[in-house]
């Protein structure tokens, strides 16, 4: 008897864990919570239809754990004029900036171009130029060591060597427009 009420609460102490797949896949938002993530700023986020979305003021949702090596993947909706952005390996949480972290940019319309959607503000222009508004689109952005990797759409845009951060939490931004996110799950590696 004894081992089998260890069995049965063995079971429901993995069924109460956050959702770890067996290949080592964090799912941090699956469309019902913001429980992995903190608040950062004045943003009024929102989840319907298992979307997570951004209005109002511009802020972050800063994700509860830090990260060094990993891979994340996510999915992005905005409009044209969107100002949104992931950012990585954030070394000062209660600062986020490009200056704090490297920002992969979700920003079509951005008056520098040099940076815009696909890009990481400040140390990489994307390889190619894809519009995001208006679309669903994929992120999947790879930090390991100093190497740097980003994929939209299916599109390598980022591969570079930066050493500048090292390690912190990452943010799903929201700064202007219409953003919204969803399937967002990271593997660390």
């Amino acid at each position: 008897m004894r081992k089998i009420c260890t069995m049965v609460t063995g079971v429901l102490v993995l069924a109460a864990a956050p959702a770890l797949a067996q290949d080592g896949w964090v799912t941090l938002f699956d469309g019902t919570n913001l429980d992995s993530w903190s608040e950062i700023g004045n943003t009024d986020w929102t989840i319907t239809d298992d979307v997570v979305e951004g209005s109002g003021e511009s802020g972050h949702l800063l994700s509860n754990e830090s990260y060094s090596d990993f891979v994340l993947t996510l999915e992005f909706w905005v409009d044209d004029p969107a100002n949104s952005g992931v950012f990585i390996r954030c070394a000062d949480p209660e600062a986020v900036s490009p200056s704090t972290c490297y920002e992969v940019n979700i920003f079509d319309q951005r008056e520098d171009q040099t940076y815009r959607t696909g890009g990481i503000v400040d140390f990489a222009a994307p390889a190619a130029q894809i519009d995001a508004g208006g679309q669903w689109n994929s992120y999947e952005i790879r930090a390991e060591g100093p190497g740097l990797h980003v994929t939209l759409n299916g599109s390598v845009t980022v591969d570079i060597e930066d050493d500048t951060f090292a390690e912190g939490p990452f943010t799903l931004q929201y700064g202007s427009g219409i953003v919204r996110f969803r399937n967002v799950r990271i593997q660390p590696l």
